[in-house]
Protein backbone atom coordinates (compact mmCIF):
# COMPACT_ATOMS: atom_id res chain seq x y z
CA UNK A 1 0.00 0.00 0.00
CA UNK A 2 2.82 2.37 0.88
CA UNK A 3 4.48 1.74 -2.50
CA UNK A 4 1.19 2.48 -4.23
CA UNK A 5 0.90 5.82 -2.41
CA UNK A 6 4.47 6.69 -3.37
CA UNK A 7 3.83 5.84 -7.01
CA UNK A 8 0.64 7.88 -7.10
CA UNK A 9 2.33 10.90 -5.54
CA UNK A 10 5.32 10.69 -7.82
CA UNK A 11 3.14 10.39 -10.90
CA UNK A 12 1.03 13.31 -9.84
CA UNK A 13 4.09 15.45 -9.11
CA UNK A 14 2.40 16.87 -6.04
CA UNK A 15 5.28 19.23 -5.59
CA UNK A 16 6.61 20.78 -8.80
CA UNK A 17 9.71 22.90 -9.25
CA UNK A 18 9.13 26.26 -7.62
CA UNK A 19 5.64 25.29 -6.51
CA UNK A 20 6.56 26.69 -3.14
CA UNK A 21 7.79 30.11 -4.09
CA UNK A 22 10.65 32.00 -5.69
CA UNK A 23 12.19 29.60 -8.17
CA UNK A 24 15.50 28.70 -9.68
CA UNK A 25 15.55 27.21 -13.16
CA UNK A 26 17.85 24.38 -12.20
CA UNK A 27 19.31 22.38 -9.38
CA UNK A 28 22.91 22.45 -8.28
CA UNK A 29 22.70 18.72 -8.87
CA UNK A 30 22.45 15.91 -6.35
CA UNK A 31 22.78 16.24 -2.62
CA UNK A 32 24.95 18.77 -0.87
CA UNK A 33 26.27 17.37 2.39
CA UNK A 34 27.14 20.15 4.78
CA UNK A 35 28.33 20.64 8.30
CA UNK A 36 31.66 18.80 8.10
CA UNK A 37 32.48 15.30 9.30
CA UNK A 38 32.20 15.63 13.08
CA UNK A 39 31.32 12.14 14.34
CA UNK A 40 29.72 13.62 17.46
CA UNK A 41 26.96 15.17 15.34
CA UNK A 42 23.76 13.40 14.32
CA UNK A 43 23.36 13.37 10.55
CA UNK A 44 20.00 14.65 9.34
CA UNK A 45 18.88 14.42 5.70
CA UNK A 46 16.64 17.22 4.44
CA UNK A 47 14.98 17.31 1.03
CA UNK A 48 14.72 20.77 -0.53
CA UNK A 49 14.23 22.43 -3.91
CA UNK A 50 16.91 24.93 -5.00
CA UNK A 51 14.75 28.04 -4.72
CA UNK A 52 14.94 31.31 -2.78
CA UNK A 53 12.41 30.05 -0.24
CA UNK A 54 14.92 27.52 1.07
CA UNK A 55 17.66 30.08 1.79
CA UNK A 56 17.12 30.01 5.59
CA UNK A 57 18.25 26.40 5.96
CA UNK A 58 21.48 27.15 4.09
CA UNK A 59 22.05 30.30 6.13
CA UNK A 60 21.29 28.49 9.38
CA UNK A 61 23.76 25.77 8.49
CA UNK A 62 26.39 28.39 7.68
CA UNK A 63 25.74 30.19 10.98
CA UNK A 64 26.11 26.96 12.94
CA UNK A 65 22.55 26.85 14.28
CA UNK A 66 22.16 23.15 13.49
CA UNK A 67 25.59 22.24 14.81
CA UNK A 68 24.65 23.95 18.09
CA UNK A 69 21.83 21.42 18.34
CA UNK A 70 24.21 18.54 17.61
CA UNK A 71 23.01 18.09 14.04
CA UNK A 72 24.92 17.69 10.79
CA UNK A 73 22.77 18.56 7.79
CA UNK A 74 22.77 16.51 4.62
CA UNK A 75 20.83 18.80 2.27
CA UNK A 76 19.47 16.87 -0.71
CA UNK A 77 18.27 18.95 -3.65
CA UNK A 78 15.77 17.89 -6.30
CA UNK A 79 15.24 19.55 -9.68
CA UNK A 80 11.55 18.78 -9.67
CA UNK A 81 10.27 17.71 -6.32
CA UNK A 82 8.09 14.74 -7.26
CA UNK A 83 10.37 12.74 -4.96
CA UNK A 84 9.99 15.05 -1.95
CA UNK A 85 6.88 13.53 -0.35
CA UNK A 86 7.75 9.93 -1.35
CA UNK A 87 11.26 10.58 0.00
CA UNK A 88 9.81 11.35 3.41
CA UNK A 89 7.48 8.34 3.28
CA UNK A 90 10.28 5.97 2.28
CA UNK A 91 12.68 7.33 4.89
CA UNK A 92 15.17 8.79 2.39
CA UNK A 93 14.66 12.19 4.06
CA UNK A 94 14.23 12.88 7.76
CA UNK A 95 12.61 16.23 6.96
CA UNK A 96 11.69 18.02 3.73
CA UNK A 97 10.42 21.30 2.31
CA UNK A 98 7.08 21.59 0.53
CA UNK A 99 4.31 24.05 -0.20
CA UNK A 100 1.28 23.70 2.03
CA UNK A 101 -1.12 22.39 -0.61
CA UNK A 102 1.18 19.52 -1.55
CA UNK A 103 1.29 18.26 2.02
CA UNK A 104 -2.46 18.79 2.36
CA UNK A 105 -2.93 16.62 -0.76
CA UNK A 106 -0.65 13.90 0.61
CA UNK A 107 -2.52 13.94 3.93
CA UNK A 108 -5.81 13.81 2.02
CA UNK A 109 -4.54 10.67 0.28
CA UNK A 110 -3.92 8.99 3.62
CA UNK A 111 -0.28 9.77 4.35
CA UNK A 112 0.29 10.78 7.98
CA UNK A 113 2.47 13.87 7.54
CA UNK A 114 2.91 16.99 9.64
CA UNK A 115 4.81 20.28 9.46
CA UNK A 116 7.54 20.90 12.03
CA UNK A 117 8.61 24.40 10.94
CA UNK A 118 7.47 27.23 8.71
CA UNK A 119 9.30 27.88 5.45
CA UNK A 120 8.16 30.95 3.53
CA UNK A 121 5.20 33.33 3.52
CA UNK A 122 3.74 36.06 1.35
CA UNK A 123 5.19 39.51 1.97
CA UNK A 124 1.64 40.70 2.61
CA UNK A 125 2.16 43.63 0.23
CA UNK A 126 0.13 44.10 -2.95
CA UNK A 127 2.54 45.35 -5.58
CA UNK A 128 5.55 43.76 -3.93
CA UNK A 129 5.12 40.03 -3.49
CA UNK A 130 6.85 36.86 -4.62
CA UNK A 131 4.24 35.92 -7.20
CA UNK A 132 1.42 37.25 -9.34
CA UNK A 133 -0.73 36.72 -12.41
CA UNK A 134 0.79 38.54 -15.38
CA UNK A 135 -0.78 39.68 -18.64
CA UNK A 136 0.92 41.28 -21.67
CA UNK A 137 0.83 45.03 -22.26
CA UNK A 138 -2.46 46.12 -23.80
CA UNK A 139 -4.45 43.17 -22.45
CA UNK A 140 -8.13 43.74 -21.70
CA UNK A 141 -7.66 41.83 -18.44
CA UNK A 142 -7.52 44.43 -15.69
CA UNK A 143 -8.24 42.50 -12.48
CA UNK A 144 -8.77 39.01 -11.08
CA UNK A 145 -12.43 38.78 -12.13
CA UNK A 146 -11.42 39.40 -15.76
CA UNK A 147 -9.52 36.09 -15.72
CA UNK A 148 -12.86 34.28 -15.86
CA UNK A 149 -13.16 32.39 -19.14
CA UNK A 150 -9.47 32.92 -19.95
CA UNK A 151 -6.55 30.50 -20.38
CA UNK A 152 -4.13 30.91 -17.48
CA UNK A 153 -0.86 29.07 -16.93
CA UNK A 154 0.30 27.63 -13.61
CA UNK A 155 3.32 25.45 -12.99
CA UNK A 156 1.23 22.56 -11.62
CA UNK A 157 -2.48 21.84 -11.82
CA UNK A 158 -4.47 21.24 -8.62
CA UNK A 159 -1.92 22.94 -6.42
CA UNK A 160 -1.31 26.25 -4.67
CA UNK A 161 -1.33 28.31 -7.88
CA UNK A 162 -4.76 27.50 -9.31
CA UNK A 163 -6.28 27.18 -5.81
CA UNK A 164 -5.31 30.73 -4.81
CA UNK A 165 -6.16 32.17 -8.23
CA UNK A 166 -9.65 30.63 -8.21
CA UNK A 167 -10.19 32.07 -4.75
CA UNK A 168 -9.26 35.62 -5.72
CA UNK A 169 -11.30 35.46 -8.94
CA UNK A 170 -14.40 34.49 -6.96
CA UNK A 171 -13.65 37.13 -4.32
CA UNK A 172 -13.45 39.72 -7.11
CA UNK A 173 -16.82 38.69 -8.53
CA UNK A 174 -15.72 36.37 -11.34
CA UNK A 175 -16.49 32.71 -12.10
CA UNK A 176 -13.50 30.60 -10.99
CA UNK A 177 -14.83 27.47 -12.70
CA UNK A 178 -14.71 29.10 -16.13
CA UNK A 179 -10.92 29.49 -16.14
CA UNK A 180 -8.90 27.09 -18.26
CA UNK A 181 -5.67 26.32 -16.41
CA UNK A 182 -2.72 24.84 -18.29
CA UNK A 183 0.66 23.72 -17.02
CA UNK A 184 3.64 25.84 -18.03
CA UNK A 185 6.93 25.90 -16.09
CA UNK A 186 7.76 29.30 -14.60
CA UNK A 187 10.87 29.84 -16.79
CA UNK A 188 8.72 29.26 -19.90
CA UNK A 189 5.71 31.32 -18.80
CA UNK A 190 6.86 34.72 -20.18
CA UNK A 191 7.42 33.17 -23.63
CA UNK A 192 4.03 31.42 -23.51
CA UNK A 193 2.48 34.81 -22.75
CA UNK A 194 4.38 36.58 -25.51
CA UNK A 195 3.47 33.88 -28.04
CA UNK A 196 -0.21 34.11 -27.01
CA UNK A 197 -0.32 30.47 -25.96
CA UNK A 198 -1.98 31.72 -22.77
CA UNK A 199 -3.83 34.92 -21.94
CA UNK A 200 -2.36 35.22 -18.46
CA UNK A 201 0.44 33.51 -16.59
CA UNK A 202 1.04 32.89 -12.91
CA UNK A 203 4.72 33.66 -12.39
CA UNK A 204 6.93 33.59 -9.29
CA UNK A 205 10.29 35.18 -8.59
CA UNK A 206 12.90 35.44 -10.04
CA UNK A 207 10.90 35.21 -13.28
CA UNK A 208 8.21 37.65 -12.15
CA UNK A 209 10.57 40.63 -11.94
CA UNK A 210 11.88 39.80 -15.41
CA UNK A 211 8.39 39.51 -16.90
CA UNK A 212 7.35 42.88 -15.46
CA UNK A 213 10.58 44.53 -16.64
CA UNK A 214 9.79 43.28 -20.15
CA UNK A 215 6.39 45.00 -20.15
CA UNK A 216 4.12 42.51 -18.40
CA UNK A 217 1.44 43.76 -16.01
CA UNK A 218 0.43 42.04 -12.77
CA UNK A 219 -3.38 41.93 -12.55
CA UNK A 220 -3.58 39.83 -9.40
CA UNK A 221 -1.22 39.34 -6.48
CA UNK A 222 -2.97 36.08 -5.68
CA UNK A 223 -1.15 35.14 -2.45
CA UNK A 224 -1.74 38.51 -0.78
CA UNK A 225 -5.25 38.86 -2.16
CA UNK A 226 -6.23 35.46 -0.81
CA UNK A 227 -4.84 36.30 2.64
CA UNK A 228 -2.19 38.90 3.60
CA UNK A 229 -0.73 36.46 6.14
CA UNK A 230 -0.67 33.41 3.86
CA UNK A 231 2.09 30.90 4.58
CA UNK A 232 3.28 29.29 1.37
CA UNK A 233 5.51 26.42 2.46
CA UNK A 234 7.18 24.69 5.36
CA UNK A 235 9.30 21.77 6.56
CA UNK A 236 7.50 18.52 7.29
CA UNK A 237 8.00 14.87 8.17
CA UNK A 238 6.07 11.72 9.06
CA UNK A 239 4.01 11.74 12.25
CA UNK A 240 5.89 8.64 13.36
CA UNK A 241 9.19 10.53 13.12
CA UNK A 242 7.80 13.29 15.36
CA UNK A 243 6.65 10.68 17.87
CA UNK A 244 9.53 8.21 17.62
CA UNK A 245 12.33 10.74 17.27
CA UNK A 246 10.93 13.54 19.40
CA UNK A 247 14.30 14.90 20.52
CA UNK A 248 15.68 14.96 16.97
CA UNK A 249 12.54 16.71 15.74
CA UNK A 250 12.73 19.32 18.51
CA UNK A 251 16.39 20.01 17.73
CA UNK A 252 15.68 20.41 14.01
CA UNK A 253 12.71 22.69 14.68
CA UNK A 254 14.68 24.91 17.08
CA UNK A 255 17.53 25.30 14.59
CA UNK A 256 15.14 25.87 11.69
CA UNK A 257 13.21 28.53 13.61
CA UNK A 258 16.44 30.32 14.47
CA UNK A 259 17.40 30.13 10.77
CA UNK A 260 14.09 31.67 9.68
CA UNK A 261 14.49 34.56 12.11
CA UNK A 262 18.08 35.15 10.97
CA UNK A 263 17.10 35.12 7.29
CA UNK A 264 14.31 37.63 7.85
CA UNK A 265 16.76 39.97 9.62
CA UNK A 266 19.55 39.60 7.01
CA UNK A 267 18.06 39.91 3.48
CA UNK A 268 21.39 40.64 1.82
CA UNK A 269 22.81 37.41 3.24
CA UNK A 270 19.77 35.63 1.83
CA UNK A 271 20.54 37.02 -1.64
CA UNK A 272 24.18 36.01 -1.29
CA UNK A 273 23.57 32.44 -0.13
CA UNK A 274 21.03 31.86 -2.92
CA UNK A 275 23.94 32.24 -5.33
CA UNK A 276 25.66 29.24 -3.75
CA UNK A 277 22.96 26.69 -4.58
CA UNK A 278 21.13 28.12 -7.62
CA UNK A 279 22.12 29.57 -10.97
CA UNK A 280 20.35 32.87 -10.34
CA UNK A 281 22.91 35.54 -11.22
CA UNK A 282 23.86 38.44 -8.96
CA UNK A 283 21.86 41.07 -10.86
CA UNK A 284 18.69 38.95 -10.70
CA UNK A 285 19.22 38.17 -7.02
CA UNK A 286 19.51 41.89 -6.29
CA UNK A 287 16.21 42.64 -8.04
CA UNK A 288 13.92 39.90 -6.79
CA UNK A 289 11.37 40.28 -4.02
CA UNK A 290 12.13 37.97 -1.12
CA UNK A 291 9.45 36.02 0.74
CA UNK A 292 8.76 36.72 4.39
CA UNK A 293 10.46 34.25 6.72
CA UNK A 294 8.78 33.72 10.09
CA UNK A 295 8.40 31.06 12.75
CA UNK A 296 4.67 30.97 13.43
CA UNK A 297 2.09 29.66 10.98
CA UNK A 298 -1.02 31.79 10.59
CA UNK A 299 -3.94 29.48 11.36
CA UNK A 300 -6.60 31.73 9.84
CA UNK A 301 -4.70 31.88 6.54
CA UNK A 302 -4.15 28.10 6.67
CA UNK A 303 -7.91 27.57 7.05
CA UNK A 304 -8.65 29.95 4.18
CA UNK A 305 -6.26 28.02 1.91
CA UNK A 306 -7.47 24.59 3.02
CA UNK A 307 -11.14 25.50 2.66
CA UNK A 308 -10.50 26.81 -0.86
CA UNK A 309 -8.61 23.64 -1.83
CA UNK A 310 -11.58 21.55 -0.69
CA UNK A 311 -14.11 23.86 -2.36
CA UNK A 312 -12.39 23.70 -5.75
CA UNK A 313 -11.77 19.94 -5.65
CA UNK A 314 -8.03 19.83 -4.95
CA UNK A 315 -8.86 18.06 -1.66
CA UNK A 316 -11.76 15.76 -0.78
CA UNK A 317 -12.27 17.64 2.48
CA UNK A 318 -10.85 20.66 4.30
CA UNK A 319 -7.71 19.81 6.31
CA UNK A 320 -7.47 19.86 10.09
CA UNK A 321 -4.89 22.46 11.11
CA UNK A 322 -4.20 20.65 14.39
CA UNK A 323 -3.22 17.53 12.48
CA UNK A 324 -0.90 19.32 10.05
CA UNK A 325 0.64 22.31 11.82
CA UNK A 326 3.21 22.15 14.66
Amino acid sequence: MKRRFIAVLAAASVLGLSACGSGSPSSTGGGAATGGGDSSLTKVSVGVIPIVDCAPIYLGDKQGFFKEEGLQLDIQTATGGAAIVPGIVSGSFDFAFSNLISVMVAKDKGLDLKFVANGASTTGEIGKDIGGVVVPAGSSIQSAKDLAGKTVSVNNLSNIGDTTIKSVIEKDGGDPNSVKFVEVAFPDAPAALANKQVEAAWILEPFLSKAVAEGGKVVSWNFVEMHPELDIAGYFTKAETIQGKAELTQKFTRAMNKSLEYAQQHPEEVRAVVGTYTKIDEAARAAIVLPRYRVEFNQDAFKTLGDAAAKYGTLTKAPNADELLP
